[in-house]
């Protein structure tokens, strides 16, 4: 006779296997993301991002298919300052290169989108995104719509009086895919294997998880507004600022305008909040040792501080080999690993409290 599962059993059984459908989609499309960020990065660091002076949210995603069209791509290029300022001597064949790593970043959002909006429809239509999962989803979704308005509304900061983009403008798109990424890993580890029994943190270790991830949060921004102002170009020296700790003009006229506007202040504040996520995530992972020896909450914490040790040596390298894209593509992508694990540290500690 042949063994049939019971109807609880089989309930439970197609329940785990769509919940660790969602939870793979979820994974998959913050790993696009994850590649989304790493070629806006690129187009960054190629100067490649006002080589499309046009927004076609549709049309845009099939590239010059002529040479009459590719010429005519080239003369809009053409007009705008970073042309006559940067690229005076710049060929067509050299406008195609930097061309097409900004025609790959716009079209890998547009894959983003389709990732995102076609599979969670169905999702939803099944019922599946229900509750806490269905508004951590939205919120996944409503940051990734607004993505591509401030990236156009960045682009067009660069097609007029300046050379490149502003970094302000730069620094806000970067710190929506990086919250689009969180919010998708926030919503994917919430959906995996629950703690085992007595794996519960405290609500101090939860305060904490989340000042750390905030922390790492604030400094991809600061990371954003460096590159926006070529600031890892001056200063390759470590640890000093070529010859003291802070720059003689750093924090002029004003902290503020200085923050958003100064090279140095830039660098300065990006180096000191990087020691300080260092100390913030071995104290972190101290007090998880000494709180819940041997627990999950505590080989998190230390893979965390492994990792912000990590970046932190990796910035230093970058900084003294004068920013190689190779390098800072490497530093980017180890900071935004680093913010994912946070994530997953955060909810992870949330859960193993009892907060859903």
């Amino acid at each position: 006779m042949a063994l049939t599962r019971s109807a609880p059993a089989a309930a439970r059984t197609t329940s785990f296997e769509v919940r660790a459908a969602v939870r793979f989609w979820l994974i998959a499309v913050a790993g696009l993301v994850f590649l989304m960020v790493l070629v806006g990065g690129a187009t960054r660091l190629t100067e490649s991002g006002l080589s499309i002076t046009q927004w076609k949210p549709v049309t845009g995603v099939i590239p010059p298919m002529s040479g009459a069209e590719w010429q005519a791509e080239f003369d809009r290029y053409k007009q705008i300052p970073q042309f006559a300022t940067l690229n005076p001597d710049m060929t067509l064949d050299g406008f195609k290169t930097i061309f097409w790593w900004e025609w790959g970043h716009r079209l890998l959002a547009r894959v983003v989108g389709a990732a995102l909006i076609i599979p969670g429809l169905w999702f939803w239509r099944q019922g599946q995104l229900k509750g806490a999962l269905g508004r951590q989803v939205a919120v996944a979704a409503g940051l990734l719509a607004l993505e591509p308005i401030v990236g156009w509304w960045m682009v067009t900061s660069g097609l007029s009086e300046r050379t490149e983009v502003a970094q302000q403008r730069l620094a806000l798109h970067l710190m929506i895919a990086a919250a689009t990424f969180g919010a998708l890993i926030y919503a994917a580890a919430g959906l995996g294997e629950r703690p085992r029994p007595g794996a519960v943190a405290g609500r101090g270790l939860v305060i904490s998880a989340s000042l750390f991830a905030a922390a790492v949060f604030c400094q991809l921004g600061l990371g954003a507004l460096v590159a926006g102002l070529r600031a890892g170009l001056i200063y390759n020296t470590w640890p000093l600022m070529g010859s003291s700790f802070i720059p003689g003009e750093a924090f002029k006229p004003g902290w503020l305008q200085a923050i958003l506007n100064d090279p140095a202040t830039a660098q300065f504040d990006h180096r000191l909040l990087a020691y300080a996520i260092v100390a913030f995530a071995v104290l972190q992972a101290v007090a998880a040792s000494r709180a819940a020896p041997g627990a999950p909450v505590a080989s998190r914490a230390l893979i965390m501080a492994a990792v912000a040790m990590l970046q932190v040596g990796l910035g230093v390298v970058t900084l003294l080999s004068l920013v190689p894209v190779e390098l800072a593509l490497a530093h980017q992508a180890l900071a935004l690993a680093l913010f994912g694990v946070a994530i997953v540290h955060l909810r992870a500690t949330e859960i193993e409290q009892g907060r859903e």
